[in-house]
């Protein structure tokens, strides 16, 4: 084995370990032995001899598979980069043609064009406390106003979020012989099993599960970069926990449930954006809302869901049947929190018509604009539920 292949096959490795793939220095042995074996006359014999030795989980293939079309169609990065610029890669022997090439797939050729030098030895001293800081800051700082590379972080961040909702009783049971109320089916089956000169009293108890999670989600022109950096936190949601449908809209209803449930964030996202034909474009909350009862709201609104609506309430249609769609979204669910970025503003006031209209019917109103708002949504979600009456009271009184 040549050693240009060897020096190609470790920074392929490289590259792979900078996407996200977990490829240490004993999987690029494994590499090594088995092109070795296999030889590179045959490129499917060599990309499989790599996909063996790289890939532990399926989910990574969709990863793999753009690297390896990328990086053995042209080892040098600048062709490479220009590849990328192309609508899809014209390879007949791609297996996913026309696949967007995954953020952090070209992240990591942008910067793992040459090996890294061996740097300098110098002592270097960390201080831990500015560490912190930076994290205190990057929390406080609003979305819109991120760069890039504070945007990468945040991403991070929100994938590592956790929330912990409040479970609430179903109307099923389950067996429990410290229950209160007796099992009359599973003590006759117990009798009949004795057979009969013994009569076992079996008892059950309610069951009690986190209530299902439905996420509506403006897409127009003015949520902007909202949007598109909220759905990495209904991903992270999605994978944290089960029974989470989303639901995109714009001027049209589009459900991405689905989509979001691939546990690679940048391939759910990417899914996602292909299924939307309306992003950033006006807004029809009522007609949206509408679809969603007509259509949805009886199949995942169920045993007690909580609602997170997501919009800053301008409305192309300036509220035309907004208030009776938003009133029949509120009945159908347990809670109804509408998230909102405009709240960011201090000299924030519910003036336009569209959130004049939904306003009257949310449960709780709450700001979406940094990650200090995200994880005080967390907390608000946790806590104990009051009275519907009073918790409307004390949010128009807020509103005001």
């Amino acid at each position: 084995m040549t050693g240009k292949l060897v020096d190609n096959i470790m920074q392929f490795a490289r590259i792979l370990r900078g996407a996200g793939l977990p490829v240490g220095p004993g999987q690029v042995i494994e590499v090594l032995r088995a092109v070795q074996q296999v030889g590179i006359g045959n490129r499917d014999d060599f990309y499989w001899a790599l996909f063996a030795t790289c890939v532990t989980r399926i989910e990574q293939k969709p990863l793999f598979d753009q690297a390896f079309h990328i990086f053995w169609r042209n080892p040098k990065l600048r062709e490479r980069l220009m590849q990328m610029l192309l609508p899809q890669l014209q390879s007949e022997t791609e297996p996913q043609k026309g696949q967007p090439v995954a953020t952090r797939l070209a992240e990591a050729l942008s910067s793992g064009s040459q090996p890294e030098a061996a740097p300098e030895r110098e002592e270097i001293t960390v201080d831990a406390s500015l560490t912190w800081s930076d994290r205190e800051l990057l929390q406080d700082k609003d979305f819109d106003q991120m760069t890039m590379a504070e945007l990468r972080q945040t991403r991070a961040l929100i994938a590592a979020l956790r929330f912990a909702f409040p479970e609430v009783r179903t109307r099923r049971f389950r067996p429990d012989q410290a229950g209160r109320r007796a099992d009359q089916r599973a003590t006759m089956r117990a009798t009949l099993r004795s057979g009969g000169d013994l009569v076992p009293l079996r008892f059950r108890t309610a069951r009690w599960q986190p209530p299902p999670l439905v996420v509506l989600c403006d897409i127009s022109g003015s949520m902007g970069r909202y949007s598109r950096l909220l759905l990495h936190f209904v991903h992270a949601l999605t994978n944290d926990r089960s029974r989470v449908s989303t639901f995109l809209f714009g001027t049209r209803l589009t459900n991405i449930t689905r989509a979001l449930r691939h546990r690679d964030v940048d391939v759910a996202v990417a899914q996602a954006a292909a299924q939307v034909t309306d992003w950033s474009g006006g807004t029809r909350i009522g007609q949206c809302l509408h679809e969603f009862n007509r259509l949805w709201s009886r199949r995942v609104l169920g045993q007690g869901a909580i609602v997170l609506l997501i919009s800053d309430g301008l409305d192309k249609d300036a509220g035309v049947n907004l208030a009776q769609e938003a009133e029949r979204l509120s009945m159908s669910c347990r809670r109804l929190i509408w998230l909102n970025p405009l709240l960011r503003f201090e000299g924030f006031a519910p003036k336009s018509l569209g959130i004049r209209a939904i306003l009257p019917y949310v449960d709780e109103l709450r700001p979406v604009h940094n990650l200090t708002s995200l994880i005080d949504l967390g907390k608000a979600l946790s806590r104990p539920m009051a009275p519907r009456g009073a918790r409307r009271t004390a949010k128009l009184q807020e509103a005001a």
